[in-house]
């Protein structure tokens, strides 16, 4: 069980740096081929932020562990909601603007219950599996509409223009681009592999579920991306990032990590997913509403109570799943 703790360990720190390595790669490879810079924030770093959560449900659901891909993809929107805002709205209180609470927020809402009609009858199949692509395509082709027919005289693609600002700051040849495009695929697909080895191991080992572990440990290092790149937006004071960071990877690993996964392989679903995991995905989804429209203060922020608990929730969340667990 110790070379199991270590190589988990190891996976997720060598996840964390080939994800960087990838998304760094591809972003010059992008901007090579003129991509513009709100394609090269929305698609290539919004897929690299959630590239960990997708390599490692894929190879869960390819090696027969459903409990797992599918507590990483749930687990990490728990994460990223409680833990992650609840740590940034502690460093500096979210503001929500008003396009968020009408068009983010409550699309992110569909798509949660949408999740929950496919779990009811226990089985995420292929033809769910179908559904939750074909709706993340749609999204994406939409929104990448909506970017490039853009006015002029909009506001700027915040993600995007930083994005671009780095690659101004440190050029890098097409050549090494590639090299690292490459590697860092490479190495993500070995550390998710790894990843996924080591928490089986361990969840054996201890005699808890693949489910638990999925939802715990694994879900917090694949969302290690978001954590970092949310909490270093909020100390630059750019708060839309690390929101839409959030919301950006809560319907990314509900539509197209979960989808990829049951296309692999058809995915049991166990009863407390439904009324425990979701059900909570759902309320702190339902909670973003009730902070962001900022019922004692106009504008609507996360402030830092809100933060905290939401940090609680998690916190107790966690500490339920580990009391659970035998």
């Amino acid at each position: 069980m110790t070379i199991a703790i270590l190589s988990f360990i190891a996976g997720v720190a060598l996840m964390l740096w080939s994800a960087a390595r990838f998304v760094e790669g591809a972003a010059v490879t992008a901007k090579y081929a003129r991509m513009p810079p709100l394609l090269i924030g929305m698609v290539i770093v919004g897929f690299g932020t959630s590239a960990p959560e997708m390599v490692v449900s894929a190879l869960a659901a390819a090696e027969g562990n459903p409990g797992l891909a599918l507590g990483n993809a749930y687990g990490s929107n728990i994460t990223n909601i409680a833990l992650i805002l609840g740590i940034v709205a502690l460093l500096s209180p979210i503001a929500v603007h008003s396009r968020v609470l009408r068009k983010e927020l409550p699309l992110l809402t569909l798509i949660t219950l949408l999740a929950a009609a496919q779990l009811f009858d226990g089985v995420l199949s292929r033809h769910d599996a179908l559904i939750l692509l074909v709706v993340f395509a749609l999204l994406m082709g939409w929104s990448i509409y909506q970017g490039i027919k853009q006015r002029p005289d909009a506001p700027a693609d915040t993600l995007g223009d930083e994005v671009t600002s780095e690659l101004k700051a440190h050029p890098m040849p097409l050549k090494h681009a590639l090299w690292w495009l490459v590697i860092g695929l490479a190495l993500l697909i070995i550390s998710s592999r790894l990843l996924v080895w080591s928490a089986v191991t361990v969840a054996h080992s201890l005699g808890v579920s693949d489910l638990i572990i999925g939802l715990t440990i694994v879900a917090l290092g694949t969302s290690l991306p978001e954590l970092a790149s949310s909490v270093i937006a909020a100390r630059k004071g750019e708060h839309d990032i690390a929101l839409g960071n959030v919301l950006g990877s809560n319907l990314f690993n509900t539509l197209a990590v979960v989808g990829v996964a049951a296309a692999i392989q058809p995915l049991s679903v166990a009863p407390e997913v439904l009324y425990r995991d979701w059900s909570l995905m759902a309320a702190l989804t339902v909670s973003l509403f009730v902070m962001g429209y900022g019922f004692r203060t106009p504008g609507g922020h996360i402030n830092r109570i809100e933060g905290g608990m939401l940090l609680l929730v998690y916190i107790t969340y966690t500490v339920y799943l580990i009391y659970t667990m035998n």
